[in-house]
């Protein structure tokens, strides 16, 4: 209840019966009313009310400057509800408001201009790789959720991709997605996980291949799906389909809106791409001719691929300027020689894995492929580090000793092994696995043909030993050379990538020395490193030894971060700008992406 004497010159009033805020300027008793002589705090009008005593124990009285001392939490809180309630009912891009993203203007055109305009969205994303599509088919979700139009969404991926969009979806759009694997699914039995989960993230090979998971999952309905790297879903013709195509055919049957996100839609076939548009809509282009004509004619309204170099930035707020999104990437090849000793330990090796090579061609059957594959790989393990290739000739000699040992329970064993076909799209550690396995691989179980092997590999590995107690490992010499003279670190903010395909290379540059592991060439050269591989899980911010730990290590303190493809899946390491592709030259450097 407010008195009389709170009344002063300067304050400000506010009640039901004064026509807006007044600052007050003079007061006049009158008996026990008072005349108050202020200026509208919004119109800037004079006001000059008699208010009765009732009257003014009704005002809110505060002061002409305001103390600002209430607590700053709720401040922001009831802020933040006012602008939502108004994006609510006013903003068109109203998922921008409830998204940790700044999108571009290409992001903006293709959500807005686009997707938003069909009732019924069945669309291809066909942007060039860095455009930012999982960005782009967030704000989708978040606007159609945001209408009450889905509920649940399927992300179909590659598998090394699942958890990276799982933890895209969690950081930036606040979406929590589960991600169903045949672990999931074996700890599932007689249940089925697809229809207990609204939102989930899958492999696009696995579910294609296993018939039990393929069945579950198309037992169930999905308002959304959203396909990433679509192009793998592909058809020459009606006999000749993918297992991921024909899953595609069933997806599309079964639900409202249907999104095909790849950077490669096109492979040079026509025929080949109006059957993958198929997936969008059977019926809206039934020839090649009505496909062409669309494209021409830029009539085809679920189609949008727009490359890099056309990508720019918004206008500068004061010059108008925009800027291109992506600059040039300068690439540049360290080139070196190799030393006498280490060329005539490659020549040694090349001979051995000739060898075997050509028996592994007269034997012709899968255990004579996979022994072809493993003598491919050494090579490709020289290429790596001498370290590497060691490692691996040692496994093999001992695999080698242990059936020379037991033969009979080798045969037992044996299986037919192949290389899946979907090896590329297996996540690392998966891969690895495989290739474990490939190296128990032997041509013959005659002892005295083992014997052999084993006397020419136990040769090799001397070789290797020798060459890395001189420390004259050419490339890792290059490379020290490359960080020396460039001056990386003389900021002691930069930050470096160092790629490498194999797991025993990444060891003999950043090794702990534990647990038979060399101690890190890089460690020993004084810089602080932190790694990433296949034998990590995903994790999160706060638990060591995990993938996203060590990008936290990395952006916070470590100078070099040492990865094999394993940073390609779920990591953002968009934070560093200088990178080192050590592995063999032409190889895939998938960190790069």
């Amino acid at each position: 209840m407010t008195s009389i004497d709170e009344i002063q010159p300067g304050s400000i009033v506010r009640g039901p019966t004064l026509p807006e805020p007044i600052e007050v300027l003079a007061t006049v008793p009158m008996g026990e009313a008072l005349k108050v002589i202020g200026r509208g705090m919004q119109t800037g009008m004079t006001h000059d009310p008699v208010l009765t005593p009732a009257q003014i124990a009704a005002l809110d009285v505060s002061a002409r400057e305001l103390p600002f001392d209430g607590e700053a939490r709720l401040f922001r809180l009831g802020v933040e509800a006012y602008r939502l309630g108004l994006a609510y009912e006013y903003d068109p891009y109203f998922s921008l408001s409830i998204a940790r993203v700044d999108p571009l203007p290409h992001q903006l055109e293709a959500v807005y201009g686009y997707f938003m305009r069909l009732p019924r969205i069945r669309f291809l994303l066909a942007d060039d790789p860095g455009a930012g599509k999982t960005v782009m088919a967030g704000l989708l979700l978040k606007e159609l959720k945001a209408r009450g139009l889905v509920r649940r969404v399927l992300i179909v991926t590659p598998a090394n991709l699942t958890f990276q969009w799982q933890r895209e979806m969690a950081d930036k759009f606040r979406e929590k997605f589960s991600v169903i694997r045949g672990s999931v699914l074996r700890a599932n039995y007689g249940q089925n996980p697809w229809q207990e989960e609204d939102q989930v993230v899958t492999s696009v090979s696995w579910v294609s291949l296993i018939e039990d998971a393929r069945e579950s999952l198309l037992r169930s309905h999905w308002d959304l799906v959203i396909v990433d790297e679509a192009h793998k879903m592909s058809a020459r013709s009606e006999d000749h389909k993918t297992y991921a195509y024909r899953l595609g055919e069933s997806l599309s049957q079964m639900t409202d809106h249907f999104l095909l996100m790849t950077a490669t839609p096109h492979k040079g076939d026509p025929e080949h791409f109006r059957r993958f548009l198929a997936l969008l809509d059977p019926d809206v282009y039934g020839s090649i001719e009505s496909l062409q004509q669309a494209m021409e004619k830029q009539e085809a309204p679920f189609y949008l691929r727009r490359i890099k170099e056309a990508l720019v930035t918004f206008p500068h707020p004061e010059t108008g300027e925009v800027r291109k999104l992506f600059t040039k990437r300068l690439v540049r090849s360290a080139a070196f020689d190799l030393d006498g000793e280490e060329l005539d330990f490659y020549d040694e090796l090349t001979r051995f894995v000739e060898d075997q090579s050509i028996m592994a061609a007269q034997e012709g059957s899968a255990r004579g492929r996979a022994v072809g594959f493993t003598m491919a790989m050494l090579q490709r393990r020289m290429a790596s580090s001498v370290y590497a290739v060691r490692r691996t000739l040692e496994r093999m000699r001992a695999r080698r000793e242990k059936i020379l040992a037991d033969p009979e329970a080798y045969r037992k064993e044996q299986i037919q092994r192949k290389m899946p076909d979907d090896f590329d799209e297996l996540t690392e550690e998966e891969q690895q696995e495989i290739i474990a396995q490939l190296e128990d691989e032997v041509l013959s179980v005659d002892p005295a043909v083992l014997r052999e092997e084993i006397t020419q590999i136990s040769r090799l590995v001397d070789l290797a030993i020798a060459l890395e107690k001189r420390e004259v490992e050419s490339k890792l010499n290059k490379l020290r050379e490359v960080l020396n003279t460039e001056g990386i670190f003389d900021d002691p903010k930069m930050k470096l990538i160092v790629f490498t395909e194999h797991k025993d290379t990444l060891d003999y540059l950043v090794g702990d020395g534990a647990d038979g592991r060399p101690l890190g060439k890089l460690h020993e050269w004084g810089l602080t490193t932190a790694q990433i591989h296949g034998g990590m899980k995903i994790g999160d911010r706060n638990t060591p030894g995990s993938r996203i730990y060590a990008e936290r290590d990395f952006r916070e303190h470590a100078q070099i971060l040492v990865a094999t493809e394993a940073a390609g899946e779920g990591i953002n390491l968009q934070f560093c700008w200088l990178m080192v592709n050590y592995t063999s030259r032409g190889e895939k450097c998938p960190v790069i992406k």
